[in-house]
């Protein structure tokens, strides 16, 4: 477990600012998660449920978890599990509804963990700088509808990105998948997250070219694809970010990075040459047949002075 102390400043700065600070596209979440659970905030029995499957599906080799305690009454739902290490619940109104779990730099050892689908109400979930590993779970949807922030860096994870990832976390403003094994190409569905503001993918496996779409985002404010297997030119619509964003990618090229993109081959001109590939063979074989059955008119035709005309037309047509 990594102590406080070499937490990067970023990571620090994003943990206070999940706590103290919340968006425009957060309070709109926020309101329709109030507006979906006022009819069943009584009960808690589900997210009871939700960390019990939790913890039983992590290693917790150094006891981060220990205070979840769920020894008595559980059926009748009096667990204060907002006091749980790393739980933070929703109003009071909604007592005992899990909205936030901070779980990051615990130590947690094994796989995405399961029974999220129970907290019906979270919106954060941060399992940062862990030693999780594997892919992510393809009803990460089902799990976590009303998701907003994703914290899963400096983990182990790998796989691919989901491709249908816009479907899985349509609320989603804070994206971090950084530091982990992913590999494959960017899904372009990325593109289909209107409220995307941060976007963290540098430091994984990731390969082929970067999808135009991703500057369509409007609220898109912070991008780094650093430290991938990246290729091709940079999207004209991503130039705003700044080249360090792009850096420790061998094949990408164009502004904002200093490696300009090499000048690609005209198709007219392939064209041409294909043209001309296909006149030479078809020359080649009504020559042929000529010098078979008519040798002494091939003998003439190419002996001749006709034959230096000839060749003179077909010097001047290949220079031009």
């Amino acid at each position: 477990m990594l102590p406080a102390s070499v937490l990067s400043p970023w990571y620090r700065a994003e943990h206070w600012h999940d706590r103290v600070f919340m968006s425009m596209d957060f309070m709109i979440v926020w309101l329709l998660l109030i507006l979906s659970s006022l009819s069943s905030c009584s009960g808690t029995a589900s997210d009871v449920l939700c960390l019990q499957h939790l913890k039983e599906s992590l290693g917790d080799p150094h006891g981060a978890l220990s205070s979840w305690n769920f020894s008595h009454n559980a059926t009748e739902g009096h667990h204060d599990i907002c006091g749980f290490t790393g739980v933070e619940c929703w109003p009071d109104y909604c007592k005992n509804r899990v909205m936030f779990l901070h779980l990051g730099n615990l130590g947690l050892q094994g796989s995405f963990p399961r029974g999220l689908q129970f907290c019906t109400s979270i919106t954060t979930l941060n399992l940062s700088v862990n030693n999780l590993s594997g892919p992510l779970p393809a009803d990460i949807s089902l799990q976590m509808p009303w998701v907003t922030h994703l914290h899963l860096s400096h983990n182990r994870f790998s796989g691919e990105i989901p491709p249908d990832i816009s479907r899985r976390l349509p609320f989603v403003t804070f994206l971090d998948l950084s530091n982990n094994g992913f590999s494959g190409e960017i899904p372009r569905t990325i593109a289909d997250l209107p409220y995307l503001n941060t976007l963290n993918l540098q430091n994984n496996q990731l390969a082929g070219r970067i999808p135009e779409q991703i500057g369509d985002l409007a609220r898109l404010k912070s991008l780094n694809l650093s430290n991938n297997s990246l290729s091709g030119p940079i999207p004209g619509s991503l130039r705003r970010f700044a080249a360090e964003d792009f850096a420790g990618n061998d094949g990408l090229c164009g502004v904002p990075l200093d490696c300009k993109c090499k000048k690609r081959m005209r198709l007219g001109l392939r064209r041409v040459n294909d043209a001309s590939s296909v006149g030479a063979a078809v020359g080649f074989v009504v020559g042929f047949v000529a010098a078979f059955y008519s040798p002494h008119w091939f003998v003439f035709v190419f002996s001749g002075p006709a034959s230096a005309a000839r060749a003179c037309d077909a010097s001047e047509i290949i220079s031009v």
